[in-house]
């Protein structure tokens, strides 16, 4: 949002120009920060939710669209959850999939009501954004020798797909040169973190309650070989870059069998893991928010994440578009059904 807020004479690296008219917008940013008022004040989120899409739906923008061409910041599903079937023609920023179309972890009731149907969320119109890394970047130049295989650190037990992390923990947490430590993203643990993925090789990231999280970014910045097992994950960028150049990507069957990963891992040669660490210095900057700014309101990181949002969000346009003509077109009391099930 700061980036709209940022005068013009100060844009110019920015991916996005914001305009004051309806009919010069290619999309409408919705300026709701709907996770942080989900996290704030739970009880209260649905009536911001409700108020949030009926002032959009009244305006002559979403009129135009039906909302297809509305950008909504949704870094966690519950951000929007008590509207989500109004909001799922429009394009949705997410750090993953993995709430959107499966029961909540906390729900047993089984009802379909309680799921977003897997034609609600889409790679061809919404776009997977990396969540904010908490560590800081190590620079190649100052990467050291790195004693540690395998490092991780976080919780052991999680719910839906993460139960594989509870296995893993189990088959490796007694092998040698294999760190796996239970922890939280407090200061202590982010020390231990700092300490922990810049002595290793390789990180685990293992899918958790959903199939990503910051823990993937941390390691990049770390410059530690991210180690993903994780079968349903979608990443940011992808297309802009291939992770299958800086990552290991490991089936989940494959990870359960007993000293399958450290035989993998140990497989590597140096000079293949110097050159993971050397392309993953080179998408480093990708993953970045903070452009130093109060308030994010200034000159953009030109390589950033921001700028590499709008850029994803710009090639959905097409279809977009295409699909607000469609939509005009039909007679009225004309419904056609929607068929995304897509990958």
């Amino acid at each position: 949002m700061g980036d709209l807020m940022t005068p013009p004479e100060q844009s110019t690296g920015s991916f996005a120009k914001r305009v004051f008219e309806v009919e010069e917008a290619d999309v409408v940013f919705v300026p709701f920060f709907a996770t942080l008022s989900a996290e704030m004040q739970l009880g209260l989120a649905k009536g911001r939710q409700r108020k949030v899409v009926d002032f959009f739906k009244n305006t002559e923008a979403w009129k135009r669209s039906g909302g297809r061409d509305h950008v909504f910041v949704l870094t966690d599903p519950v951000a929007m959850w008590h509207v989500r079937a109004e909001i799922a023609a429009a394009i949705l920023l997410v750090v993953d999939f993995g709430g959107w179309y499966r029961l909540d972890s906390r729900s047993s009731s089984g009802n379909l009501s309680d799921m977003i149907q897997h034609t609600q969320v889409s790679l061809l119109k919404d776009v997977i954004v990396p969540y904010t890394h908490l560590l800081p970047r190590l620079l190649l130049p100052e990467n050291k020798k790195r004693e540690t295989l395998l490092y991780f650190k976080g919780a052991k037990h999680r719910h839906r797909g993460g139960v594989v992390r509870e296995k893993m923990w189990d088959l490796l947490v007694d092998e040698p040169g294999i760190i796996m430590e239970e922890g939280f993203p407090n200061a202590t643990g982010k020390e231990q973190s700092i300490r922990g993925m810049r002595s290793s090789e390789f990180c685990l990231h293992p899918a958790g309650d959903t199939p990503t999280s910051c823990r993937l970014f941390d390691a990049i910045q770390s410059l530690c070989i991210p180690v993903i097992v994780s079968d349903n994950i979608e990443l940011p960028f992808e297309g802009m870059i291939d992770y299958a150049e800086f990552s290991v990507f490991v089936a989940v069957g494959d990870a359960l069998k007993p000293k399958w990963l450290v035989n993998h891992l140990k497989s590597f040669s140096k000079s293949q893991r110097d050159g993971f660490r050397r392309k993953m210095s080179q998408v480093q900057p990708m993953f970045d928010y903070d452009n130093g700014h109060p308030g994010g309101i200034g000159p953009i990181i030109p390589d950033g994440a921001v700028n590499n949002i709008w850029n994803k969000v710009h090639q959905k346009l097409p279809m977009i578009k295409e699909a607000i003509v469609r939509e005009r077109r039909k007679p009225p009391g004309v419904s056609v059904p929607l068929r995304c099930h897509c990958t």
